[in-house]
């Protein structure tokens, strides 16, 4: 009898599929079994995550003798079928995500999944294509992912309306509509020129092309780089991104924080299997470190000169993007684990930080809240409040505004890289790192690149204390109501980074062991294309 355990690397698909026909089909009036189907899906995907980060860690090597779970989608071997594979790279995204999601959902409870129509189904479906693309072993079903989770961030970024909104939300979707048509050009060069698109099979027939197919792979692989930065938020083609989070509604701006991430994700996916081939060269320092460092510069001024609070947290998704792009364009493996660490740490406080800025400017005017157009326009009533009042804010929690201030200090040590949370551990490792990468003494990109993130946490530093102060000491504020749902999000994603801090050694021995496994591409070449069907695994005694 065959371990059903076989089909785990199949279910953080299949779950948020399921749950989001299930959502459409059950009617609005049915608002607790609509939560109650969307809360158990994340709840699932989390378990599943968490498992599958067992698995890759040898909690089942008699499935899995590699570490690496595989699973055969309609039992066709790699290469012919479709494949989905989760090593130590995808499980951390995984675990990440649901957790990401789980917090956000919980978040738009208090008003927002009914500021709007079909917000419960899109965000399964959000997180549908984002394990998708995570777990996905050939470049065809990423971009079908990438549409999937596009085509749901597309409802999400307009959810609640507002003119304001509604712009942004239409430069959003142009420019990943170039980016996919590019991404679409690049994969169809990819197999006409290899015949295959399945990554572990084609990190094996990149290195054995003649100079005449070499050259079009590599100009492939070069398109292909560019919709990936795209993605990734880079310098000059992310102009769409701080007018885009900085508008959408505070659930939805939390959850695209790990949006950017994806790209960044496929560009290590893909150039841990081809560069050791020999090509391309697109995936490397060549390109990932000058556009990462311009990216940082970028950020950090627009972090400087943002005067709306919601784009400056949107300019820290920029920084943390091109901190990421070039930690990962140095040579070697020595900046993948921080550079991992870094990433985690900075999802999770971009998210609290996004959710926090939404309570904080309730102290402040309501005319121009967005959620005030939101309201109005769809009616909300809350069974709750007897006040209009009420309506917007909610129920009390005790002492909401030393809440809100302890918050918003915390948010910005993580952000700054400030001691002692984990955002300060995050960037130490990372310039250490840095500073190891050459044998002797330390190159000219290594003390660039250390400069660089030095000036972005000091500007990260002068804008959030100049904002803090605007916030909560230098205009006049009124107390706000806020209520559980609100409050938990934000204080489990911080506690959440508390405990990168608290356990940064373990997180770092595992984020370096992932870096070795990715510098192996042998180990998923060979899970990928040697692994067995589930026919032949059942019937071994």
């Amino acid at each position: 009898m065959t371990d059903w355990l076989v089909h785990l690397p199949i279910f953080p698909v299949v779950i948020p599929l399921f749950a989001g026909g299930l959502l459409i089909l059950v009617k609005d009036s049915h608002r607790r079994l609509r939560l109650g189907i969307a809360f158990a899906s994340i709840l699932l995907q989390l378990l599943v995550a968490v498992q599958l980060l067992g698995v890759t860690a040898g909690a089942r090597p008699d499935l899995w003798p590699d570490n690496i779970a595989v699973y055969l989608l309609g039992d066709w071997p790699a290469p012919f079928g479709i494949v989905a594979v989760a090593d130590r790279l995808s499980a951390i995204m995984l675990t990440l995500s649901a957790f990401l999601g789980l917090t956000t959902l919980m978040y738009s409870t208090a008003r927002w999944e009914r500021a709007g129509v079909h917000f419960l189904p899109l965000f399964q479906f959000l997180l549908m294509g984002l394990n998708g693309a995570f777990l996905t072993g050939d470049l065809f079903n990423l971009f079908v992912f990438f549409e999937v989770l596009l085509a749901a961030s597309y409802g999400l970024m307009l959810h609640g309306s507002g003119e304001n909104r509604v712009t942004a939300g239409m430069h959003y979707i142009a420019i990943n509509l170039v980016a996919s048509l590019l991404l679409l050009i690049a994969i169809a060069l990819i197999y006409g020129v290899t015949g295959t698109l399945n990554m572990a099979d084609l990190a094996v027939r990149a290195g054995q092309l003649n100079e005449g197919d070499r050259e079009l792979f590599e100009a492939a692989a070069a398109v292909l780089g560019i919709a990936f930065l795209i993605k990734a938020g880079a310098w000059p083609l992310n102009f769409w991104l701080a007018p885009a989070y900085s508008t959408a509604c505070a659930p939805v701006a939390a959850v695209f924080a790990i949006m950017t991430k994806i790209g960044i994700y496929a560009l290590v996916r893909l150039g841990s299997l081809l560069l050791p081939t020999g090509a391309p060269a697109a995936f490397g320092g060549e390109w990932m470190y000058p556009i990462g460092l311009a990216t940082l510069m970028f950020g950090t001024i627009g972090l400087v000169a943002a005067y709306q609070t919601e784009r400056i947290v949107a300019y820290c998704v920029i920084i943390s993007s091109g901190t990421l792009l070039s930690a990962l364009g140095m040579p070697g493996v020595t900046m993948t684990g921080p550079a991992l660490f870094y990433l985690v740490n900075s999802v999770l406080a971009t998210a609290a930080f996004f959710l926090l800025i939404e309570m904080v400017e309730r102290t402040r005017t309501f005319g121009a809240d967005l959620l005030a157009v939101s309201m109005e326009l769809f009616d909300l009533d809350d069974p709750d409040a007897h006040t209009e009042t009420q309506t917007v804010v909610g129920v009390a929690i005790p002492a909401a505004m030393a809440f809100l201030g302890l918050s918003f200090i915390a948010c910005a040590l993580l952000i700054a890289g400030l001691p002692p949370l984990s955002g300060f551990v995050a960037k130490f490792s990372l310039l250490s790192a840095a500073l190891q990468t050459s044998e002797s003494t330390p190159g000219v990109a290594a003390w660039l690149l250390m400069s660089v993130v030095l000036l972005s946490s000091l500007a990260g530093i002068i804008a959030l204390g100049r904002t803090g102060i605007r916030l909560f000491w230098a205009n006049e504020t009124t107390t706000p109501r806020l209520r559980v749902s609100e409050a938990a999000p934000v204080a489990a994603l911080i506690l959440a980074c508390v405990g990168l801090a608290v356990w940064a050694g373990p997180t770092l021995d595992f984020m370096n062991e992932t870096a070795v496994s990715l510098s192996h591409p042998e180990t998923y070449i060979q899970a990928v294309l040697n692994h067995d069907t589930v026919r032949t695994l059942g019937d071994k005694p």
